[in-house]
């Protein structure tokens, strides 16, 4: 892409800007923005969006494979749940879902995400039931980032998609220190696909994922806020909001080492490698950057750029810039392009 490249949406009628998506062509971008689905060219002038959900979309995802757009989605009633379903349908049911959009169908505003056959989604039971377990088993607060990418350690250019659990900030316990990523083989997905009626939530999904590991990072702000796996690092960028425990560096984003294999720890849990890339913290021997961004949607272009997104607000509503980065993996850092 050009150096200086900078697009802008504004006056986006939903939350903020949650994670953004790019196609293989590069012909157009999308931006989750919480309630909504938004489909720009590379300009930024608006084709056509999907609304009408009453749940949290998160992070999004393009798969090349079938050219649709995945998303995390959750119903849910805490705090952030409840200021969602506000005014909506409140009697909805926990759950929590992977959003999967027919982009190619998205074609003019306001199309109905339950009416207008754009989107179908697949539910995880594994997340509801460890989000609903007593205490929130893992500190559990639903799903948030998502991305596809290969199987840990292997050559095998086959691609997973992993989903990462929010995770609650709760500084009084322990078992909440490390993110839990799922990984699912989505090749038989079709058979979980169904439209979503908010009235009626379907369960049709995988009983379990096919792996469920633990990146220790210590303790954060809800969690994964948007995961996006980098070909040119071979790492899962992984951006969160900030903990609050003094204990761990609380860096805003990690990187996930995939040329390493997932192994099992002492008490049986799978668990995933940060790379050594950034600042490591002495006392706690983990590696992250200090950089910023990546929270509200990053994408990588795969040649060592990247586009992130940069949330903002004006009298006209939710708005994202979204700019061109470059990588220097040695000094862990993203220089503007």
């Amino acid at each position: 892409m050009k150096n200086g490249y900078e697009m802008k949406i504004e006056g986006i009628k939903g939350g903020h800007v949650q994670g953004i998506a790019t196609d293989k062509s590069r012909e157009h971008l999308y931006f989750s923005f919480t309630t909504c689905l938004v489909k720009t060219d590379m300009e930024g002038n608006i084709i056509g969006s999907v609304t009408g959900l009453a749940g949290h979309l998160g992070c999004i995802a393009y798969h090349e494979e079938d050219g649709k757009v995945y998303g995390s989605l959750e119903y849910k009633h805490d705090a952030i749940g409840k200021g969602i379903l506000k005014g909506r349908n409140e009697d909805v049911e926990d759950g929590f879902y992977i959003a999967v959009f027919d982009v190619d169908k998205i074609n003019r505003l306001n199309m109905d995400a339950q009416t207008d056959g754009v989107m179908k989604a697949v539910f995880l039971k594994e997340v509801l039931d460890d989000y609903s377990a007593p205490n929130h088993k893992f500190g559990c607060s639903g799903i948030d980032g998502i991305t596809f990418a290969p199987l840990a350690g292997s050559n095998d250019s086959t691609k997973y998609l992993y989903v990462a659990y929010g995770i609650y900030s709760d500084i009084s316990r322990d078992d909440n220190d490390d993110q839990v990523i799922l990984r699912y083989d989505i090749s038989d997905w079709d058979k979980y696909l169904f439209p979503l009626d908010q009235r009626s939530m379907h369960r049709h999904g995988p009983a379990s994922p096919d792996s469920k590991y633990f990146l220790f990072t210590g303790n954060t702000n809800y969690g994964v806020q948007n995961l996006e796996y980098d070909e040119f690092s071979n790492t899962i960028i992984t951006a969160v909001y900030r903990g609050k425990k003094e204990k761990y560096p609380n860096y805003p984003m990690f990187f996930v080492d995939m040329s390493k294999d997932a192994y099992f720890d002492e008490e049986g849990k799978e668990r995933l490698s940060l790379a050594q890339i950034g600042i490591c913290h002495e006392a706690t021997g983990i590696y992250g950057s200090d950089f910023g961004l990546g929270a509200t949607g990053v994408i990588s272009l795969g040649d060592g750029e990247f586009l992130f997104s940069n949330s903002y607000s004006n009298e006209a509503g939710n708005c994202s810039r979204v700019e061109l980065y470059t990588f220097d993996k040695d000094a862990g850092k993203f220089n503007r392009k």
